[in-house]
């Protein structure tokens, strides 16, 4: 080829490049989005670097009251595989999904999983039992192998490999709690998030502040009235909350019945580095406060 053409096919490519949104914007167009970086978190560790895999919600964002704006309309119709929670945890994104453009397919991790119900409906808090992880991992490792059929055996290896962290993550929280006396493996939280946790490890949750599954609700005070007398004859140690949440209702409990309160959980979404930058550090982070505050 001559010089000269050549020189000009070159330019016409660099020109092309350079101009593409993808380009323009130093990063790639997601193919598999996740409602929340939590489940972005678990799909990267099955995912390896075959895909790209992107979180909706920012680091840090609770679900429960979380405020949708465009940018997430053009992050949907932009991913082909979309993965949520499911249960009703995502109440916020029905109306994307609906005025999004495209198609994609969208999976429910916790599909399968037996929920916890009672007079306000179905707990979707599942991940804080790392076993209902599990069912998350083989629900999320048979969208990707759909999704991309070659590369199923790698994404059976991860799978496995990950499962292997969640099993030895389960055994390392039973040895943590053994260190609290039995009488004190009692739980108030913000809202009704640890039904999950409690029933897996133990526990007995005493109330919340707010009888709700999500954070976005308001307690009567009548029900406030309930907990505290639930946490002074239940003998309580501590409120748990989630750093999200607003510790004003907790704080004012505390006051009343005399409890220590707990305000640096992480059970809706992880953090910019420590002490939640994986859903793995996330469960320490929580088991550890929780057990240096009750036993």
């Amino acid at each position: 080829m001559p010089r000269l053409a050549f020189n000009l096919t070159l330019l016409l490519v660099l020109i092309s490049a350079c101009s593409s949104p993808a380009s323009l914007s130093g990063e790639v167009d997601p193919v598999i989005l996740t409602s929340t970086a939590l489940l972005a978190d678990i799909a990267r560790n099955l995912a390896g670097d075959r895909v790209q895999v992107e979180s909706l919600l920012p680091i840090g964002a609770d679900p429960h009251s979380y405020q949708p704006t465009p940018q997430d309309i053009a992050k949907i119709e932009t991913s082909k595989l979309l993965i949520v929670n499911g249960m009703g945890y995502e109440q916020f994104l029905a109306p994307l999904v609906q005025n999004a453009s495209g198609a994609r397919e969208v999976v429910e991790a916790a599909a399968g999983i037996s929920p916890r119900k009672d007079a306000n409906g179905i707990d979707p808090h599942v991940w804080l039992d790392p076993n209902n992880v599990v069912v998350y991992v083989e629900n999320i490792r048979e969208a990707l192998t759909h999704f991309d059929p070659d590369g199923a055996a790698e994404y059976q290896v991860n799978a496995d490999a990950y499962v292997t962290e969640l099993k030895r993550l389960d055994e390392w929280i039973n040895e943590q709690v053994l260190q609290i006396p039995p009488k004190r493996k009692l739980l108030i939280t913000n809202h009704e998030s640890l039904g999950y946790f409690a029933d897996r490890y133990g526990f007995t949750v005493v109330g919340a502040a707010i009888q709700s599954f999500s954070s976005d609700a308001s307690p009567s005070a009548g029900q406030i009235a309930l907990l505290i007398d639930q946490i002074k004859s239940g003998g309580a140690p501590a409120i748990f909350l989630d750093a999200a949440d607003n510790a004003t209702l907790a704080g004012q409990i505390a006051d009343e019945t005399g409890v220590r309160v707990v305000a640096d959980l992480h059970l809706e979404s992880l953090t910019d580095g420590a002490p939640a930058a994986n859903y793995i550090e996330m469960m320490k982070h929580n088991v550890t406060q929780i057990v240096a505050a009750l036993k």
